[in-house]
Formats: structure tokens, C-alpha cells, sequence
């Protein structure tokens, strides 16, 4: 242990890391619903690749498994600690590196948060369009997860986006994978088998991003239904229609309900109508000028006035941000409410009425309640489910990512497995890919030791 102490303090020095007992609570979980107190031996705050690559030979050395972590802000269990390993907090690793205007590209550390690059990005009249609801999230942690979010709808998720990336191995090897080019056929894509594999493969320690234009021209568009069928049924056709909305999003009465009150928001739903609205779309349109706006916001309405809406409702700049600001926090919001757990099963855009349907029919018969909103032009869905009893909690969960998988979807759209859902997924997924994955697993970590104990790794933790 005393050796141990001493690398990392020799790597990182006295305000580099902290060791057990002296631990911040907070460097120890994520924002699941069901966090698993585990002690590592240390958690490290390096300031650069170097002393990431000290940090994981040291801890080949010694035999420890490396938990690497970005804000902390993941919802399914991923950043847990491993019991006596070592945190790898990229915190401290929040720079942009650098911006390259004419080749709309970002290059940026792990640590740096969606926010910090918003406001590097927007004098040069650039963005990066991935929204995943938290801009206190990190690009690691987005890599890590492929997030995606309210906007994946017309701009995809980070997968779309990272064109590069700089990797320590399990073996402390530094390897660039991508670079900042439009297209790239050459070899294997290793930059996109590491997006999305939850700190299980390697270390990323460099970020290299595809950045879009900001587009001056937007409008927020709040559309009540009589139905949830209504809303899901419009889509394909809001979607076809060419209008290429920034944001669709579906939002049941009761979690508009939630999270209006909880901000204290006023959209201005006429009391006739809200008392006959059973669901909400939320219609996101951008373009460059002004004209182009009024036209599209005049063909959305002449379009779902067709498909049903009870009203159209095209909201003031400052309560259209206060609403997407509001369904961003609907985590928050569900969680205060006691939700007992929180899905993001994604299934075809077409299929999201049929899951709808079946999910709440599942509920009813495990004695569950359930409430939801969702990026309903990708198919993504998430549902607060209420069930406190974890034996019918279980039962519930199975049977809706079995049903999601049916109408050919995934049992995560965009949270990752971490902990959470990786017995459904172990489960539920096709023995031969699962096989192949950990084939893959074994060559980047044979000993296992990179995030172990989540996503294919069913060990039974120490």
C-alpha cells in the first residue's frame, strides 16, 4: 500500500490525488438511481496525457483496476469505483487545445464540459450541436456513452460528431486514432469501437470534434394533442415533410405538468385546451433568416392542424428556453418525485406508438405506475417508472427492454448499461455478438481491469 502511496504521489504530486479514507463523496458515483458505495484506493486528478500514462502503468504494476470519470453526470451506475482500484478524475484535464475555424473542428480534453466549449465556440460563430441535456457534462463522459439528447433528431449523436481521438491503452500506449478530415477508409475504425464502451476499452484523452455553424433564426412550437397516438403519428410526417426540426420531443400532461411547476413556467395553454390535451410536441425549428422561420413555422402548423393539433402554440424566445431548459431537467424532476427508476429504451421512429402501448400495459400489470417524455423523432423513450418494490421492479424492467428489443430496438438509446441494465442486456442480446464483444474487450484489457464489473463484465464485484 505504502508503495502504491508513493508512485502516485510521485506521478502526481500532494495536490494530484487523494487517497482512502480522505475521499470527496461526490468523486465516488453518478446520478443512478441505485448508487453502490464503493471505497477505491485513490481517485487522480491528472493534468495531462503524461501523467494519464503514469497513472495507468502505475496501476498495471500494482495489479489495480482504473475507473475513468468525467462529471459524474451519467445516470446508469458507469462511473462506480472498483473496490481498492483507482479513480481517474479528468477534471483537471479541461482545455480546448485548439479550434480550427476553417475546418470546423474542435480539439478539446476529456474534462471539458459541454458548457466550457459552448462559450469557447460561440465568437467564432460555431457549435457543436450535441445536446445531451447536462452542460455540466464532459466530452469524456459523452464519448464514453455516446450521448445524444434532445437535438440527435436532426444532428445525431456524439458518434456523428468525434472524428478523432487520443487513447492511453491498459498498458499505458498512446495512440491517436481519426484526425480532423472529413472522411477516413483507412483501416479499422477504432475512433468509433471506443465511442460508446463506457471507459472499458482505454482512456480518452483527446477529443477531436466536428463543429457546426449557429444558426441565428429559431422558434419554439408547443403543439397539445388528444392523444399520445396522435403525437407519435405526426412525427414521421413532420420529419418527411422536410422540415428538418432541431428538436422533436414528446412530453406526457404529467411530466409537462412536472416540470413547468417545477420551474415556475407559464407556457399559456388555454385552460379548454390543457383540459383536453392528453400529450405534448415540442417543435424545434432553426434556420438563417428570418423568412425562412415564418415559412416554416407556417407549414408546421398548416401541417399538424391536418394531423389533429388542438392548437398551435408559438412561445415567447425567453419561455421557449425556460421550457427546453425545464425538459432538460426532467431527471432531476422525476428523481424528487421518487421515480424508481429511469429507461431510455430506442426503438424505429414508427414502433414508438406500439412500445407506448405495450409499456403501458406492462406497468398496469406489475403494479407500476409510469410517466414519460422522450426524443420521439429518433425513437428514443424514456419512461419514470414508479414501482418500489425491487422483485416487480425487476420483472417490469425485463419485460419492457424484452419488448423494446421485439419491435427492433436496444435496451439504451443513449444513458449506457453501466451497472444498471446490464444483466437485461446480457440478458436479452444475442449470445454470438456478446461473445464477440468480450473478444474485443480481452484485446484491449486482458486482465480485465479498465471500468470492470459493468457493461459484458458480469465477475461478481470483490
Amino acid at each position: 500500500m505504502d508503495s502504491l502511496r508513493d508512485d502516485l504521489l510521485a506521478v502526481l504530486g500532494p495536490d494530484g490525488v487523494r487517497f482512502a479514507p480522505d475521499l470527496n463523496p461526490d468523486d465516488l458515483h453518478d446520478e443512478t438511481l441505485h448508487p453502490d458505495p464503493v471505497t477505491p484506493f485513490a481517485v487522480c486528478f491528472p493534468r495531462d496525457t503524461d501523467e494519464v500514462v503514469g497513472v495507468v502503468r502505475i496501476a498495471a504494476r500494482h495489479g489495480r483496476a482504473l475507473t475513468p470519470r468525467g462529471s459524474g453526470t451519467g445516470l446508469s451506475g458507469g462511473a462506480t469505483p472498483a473496490p481498492d482500484g483507482l479513480v481517474v478524475s479528468f477534471a483537471r484535464m479541461n482545455r480546448v487545445r485548439a479550434i480550427r475555424v476553417d475546418d470546423h473542428v474542435a480539439v478539446v480534453e476529456p474534462g471539458l464540459t459541454l458548457r466550457e466549449l459552448d462559450e469557447a465556440l460561440a465568437p467564432h460563430g460555431l457549435r457543436y450541436p450535441v445536446y445531451p441535456g447536462e452542460t455540466s457534462g464532459s466530452i469524456g463522459g459523452n464519448v464514453n456513452t455516446n450521448a445524444g439528447g434532445m437535438r440527435a433528431v436532426r444532428h445525431g449523436v456524439t458518434r456523428h460528431h468525434v472524428v478523432g481521438l487520443e487513447l492511453v491503452l491498459v498498458d499505458g500506449t498512446v495512440l491517436r486514432t481519426g484526425g480532423p478530415v472529413v472522411k477516413n477508409s483507412s483501416g479499422y475504425d477504432l475512433t468509433q469501437l471506443v465511442i460508446g464502451s463506457e471507459g472499458t476499452l482505454a482512456l480518452v484523452t483527446e477529443v477531436t470534434l466536428r463543429l457546426s455553424p449557429r444558426l441565428a433564426h429559431g422558434a419554439t412550437v408547443l403543439l397539445p394533442f388528444a392523444s399520445l397516438g396522435e403525437v407519435t403519428h405526426v412525427v414521421p410526417r413532420i420529419v418527411a415533410s422536410g422540415l428538418e426540426p432541431a428538436i422533436l420531443e414528446y412530453l406526457d400532461t404529467l411530466t409537462l405538468s412536472a416540470i413547468t411547476r417545477a420551474s415556475d413556467l407559464e407556457v399559456g395553454v388555454a385552460p379548454e385546451i390543457a383540459a383536453r390535451a392528453q400529450a405534448y410536441l415540442v417543435v424545434v425549428l432553426e434556420t438563417r433568416t428570418a423568412e425562412q422561420l415564418d415559412r416554416d413555422v407556417a407549414d408546421l402548423a398548416n401541417l399538424v392542424d391536418a394531423a389533429g393539433a388542438l392548437e398551435v402554440y408559438v412561445l415567447p424566445p425567453s419561455a421557449a428556453t425556460r421550457l427546453i431548459e425545464a425538459r432538460e431537467r426532467v431527471f432531476w424532476v422525476s428523481k424528487a418525485a421518487g421515480a424508481d427508476e429511469i429507461i431510455d429504451v430506442v426503438v424505429p421512429r414508427s414502433r414508438v406508438p406500439d412500445f407506448l402501448e405495450q409499456a403501458g400495459d406492462i406497468a398496469t400489470r406489475h403494479g407500476a405506475f409510469i410517466a414519460g417524455c422522450g426524443h420521439v423523432g429518433d425513437g428514443n423513450v424514456h419512461l419514470s417508472v414508479y414501482q418500489p418494490d425491487d422483485d416487480a421492479r425487476r420483472a417490469l424492467l425485463r419485460e419492457l427492454f424484452a419488448t423494446g428489443i421485439a419491435l427492433e430496438g436496444q435496451v439504451s438509446g443513449e444513458h449506457g448499461l453501466g451497472r444498471d441494465k446490464q444483466p437485461y442486456y446480457l440478458e436479452l442480446t444475442d449470445p454470438a455478438l456478446v461473445a464477440l464483444q468480450r473478444r474485443v474487450k480481452a484485446v484491449f484489457d486482458p486482465d480485465g481491469r479498465l471500468n470492470p464489473y459493468r457493461h459484458l463484465d458480469e465477475r461478481p464485484r470483490p
